[in-house]
């Protein structure tokens, strides 16, 4: 078997791996929020729901040096803001909002202003309740405020396609 093939082969099972998996998990009114010049940090949010208990363990973007899933709340009068290291939760067919105030993706140490109309890549990473992980890839939308749904705006939805 020639190596060109070899290595093809290996990628369509690690495709495959990570559709299987991925599509489990619907992503829907994913938005980031647009910079300003200078600006080094912005969020993504987004609503997910998993066909099984899963947990978004990670996240990425080649817009930032550093993503993470954050929760925001008040701690008596003041807000705070943290990571969550241990991933945040997502129970089978509960739909978990990623909103601006409450759990969100921190993108940091932003490398180009994100500019309203754009979209950017954003890569989710889970693990399942056996402890298997995949990755889903999706482009997020660019925008200075949460898209409408079905008040005027678009509704943007995620999902890796089912095998045949």
């Amino acid at each position: 078997m020639n190596h060109n093939l070899s290595r093809a082969l290996i990628v369509v099972a690690a495709l495959m791996t990570g559709h299987a998996f991925a599509q489990s998990v619907n992503v829907k009114d994913a938005w980031a929020r647009a910079t300003v010049q200078g600006q080094k940090a912005t969020g993504a949010f987004m609503t997910l729901t998993a066909k099984a208990d899963s947990t978004l363990i990670g996240v990425s973007s080649s817009v930032a040096a550093v993503a993470e899933v954050h929760e925001m709340k008040m701690d008596g009068n003041v807000m705070q803001m943290r990571a969550l290291t241990e991933g945040l939760r997502l129970p089978a067919g509960k739909a978990v909002e990623l909103k601006p105030g409450g759990f969100h993706v921190m993108l940091m140490d932003l490398k180009l202003p994100l500019q309203k109309d754009t979209t950017i890549p954003v890569t989710l990473r889970f693990k399942d309740a056996k402890g298997a992980e995949s990755t889903l890839d999706i482009k997020v939308p660019v925008s200075t405020a949460a898209p409408k749904g079905d008040a005027g705006g678009h509704q943007h939805m995620h999902e890796a396609p089912a095998k045949p």
